[in-house]
């Protein structure tokens, strides 16, 4: 492998590799691709080299010498308690993100879920789909960081969120427009990351919808 990172034994390198530490350092080497740290080329192969892996210890190794947040979240929708109104908050629980990852797979989250204050997601020739229309939000501003690789994610916002579209389209693009009638109690959604021949799209769900 091209600049290889090398070996560091931790308290839990020798522990068996689970899909979901798999499924994180998947997003961490993503996170890594559209922030310049890794080339396409290295990226590939530390995606091979992820899914040989079998122990804790064989994945530390392929993102610890790289510059992003190495959390290890408990992904799991929660549940909240709310009114009839459409846009809901609840106090956060974690300052942790949200790992979203779909490899030649998919990836969706619906319903009464909790967005955090961050999400990123991570899609390689795979497709993700949020559906906001009744999610808890834990802040006023929270943030999505999509990845497409070869690969698509579709958001499906409120009525009356501001949307802040800060992604970039490589041979990709995104479509994610803010809408005309913002409400100022309503969230703020910040939409980053990147498309590379893929493509981010986020549309509204108007009540007439439901």
């Amino acid at each position: 492998m091209e600049n290889a990172p090398q070996r560091r034994d931790s308290p839990t390198s020798h522990l068996r590799a689970s899909d979901q530490n798999r499924d994180q350092v998947a997003a961490l080497l993503g996170e890594a691709l559209s922030t310049g740290q890794l080339s396409h080329e290295e990226y590939s192969e530390r995606l091979d080299s992820l899914y040989q892996a079998k122990t804790v210890g064989e994945l530390e190794v392929l993102t610890h010498d790289l510059q992003v947040e190495q959390h290890r979240p408990a992904v799991s929708p929660a549940s909240h308690a709310a009114g009839a109104s459409a846009i809901s908050y609840a106090p956060s629980e974690s300052t942790e993100p949200d790992n979203v990852v779909a490899i030649f797979g998919g990836a969706e989250r619906k319903g009464r879920w909790r967005v955090r204050r961050q999400t990123k997601a991570l899609a390689v020739f795979g497709g993700i789909k949020f559906d906001l229309s009744e999610a808890v939000f834990e802040a006023k501003e929270v943030e999505i960081t999509v990845n497409a690789i070869f690969g698509g994610a579709e958001i499906i916002l409120p009525e009356g969120v501001e949307v802040r579209c800060q992604g970039v389209g490589v041979f990709g693009g995104y479509d994610v427009h803010n809408s005309p009638d913002t409400d100022p109690s309503a969230p703020v959604i910040v939409i980053k990351g990147m498309a590379l021949f893929g493509g981010v799209s986020g549309r509204f769900r108007h009540r007439r919808d439901r």
